[in-house]
């Protein structure tokens, strides 16, 4: 297996486990009440990083690595793994909000609002510089960054309108 073919591999079997994972954190919030927002442009997160990665597969699985490039992105997947566990149950791929429920505020939560988000822009820029596809990694950044705004809008108004009283 070339070193390609391992990082393609990893980041897919990685997304199959973070859907299934989300999955089972949704269903745990909605059972304790808790609601989505946003969810019509869902399938517009959905289909963009399913062509990231089919394209990914398509155009890089045969192509030499940057290691400077892979280690910054094995670096990012630290920063992943820290965000995942910091929100624990809560974390999902859709923006579940669980009325009265206080934000998370540990883990990079302390320091950011958003390094999931900052995990994703990265990761999609820097799996491609990995593979050598410059202009495949500007392309899905500016493609991530129009759907980022509209999701981080739609997160920060829920949580806004959904803050614990005092």
């Amino acid at each position: 297996m070339t070193l390609s073919i391992a990082l393609l591999a990893f980041i897919t079997v990685q997304r199959l486990g973070e859907l299934g994972l989300a999955g089972r954190n949704t269903r745990r919030l909605k059972a304790k009440g808790a609601y989505e927002v946003g969810r019509e442009h869902y399938p517009l997160i959905v289909v963009l990083h399913a062509a990231w990665l089919a394209g990914l597969w398509l155009l890089g699985w045969n192509r030499p690595i940057d290691v400077g490039f892979l280690s910054a992105f094995l670096g990012v997947e630290a920063l992943r793994v820290w965000t995942l566990v910091s929100l624990g149950e809560r974390w999902t791929t859709r923006i579940i909000v669980l009325p009265g429920a206080p934000l998370v505020r540990r883990g990079p939560y302390r320091f950011m609002s958003h390094p999931n988000y900052l995990v994703v822009v990265l990761e999609i820029a820097l799996a491609p510089l990995a593979l050598g596809m410059a202009t495949y990694a500007l392309i899905f950044t500016l493609l991530n960054s129009g759907v980022l705004m509209i999701r981080v809008r739609a997160e920060a108004a829920a949580l806004a309108a959904a803050k614990p009283p005092p």
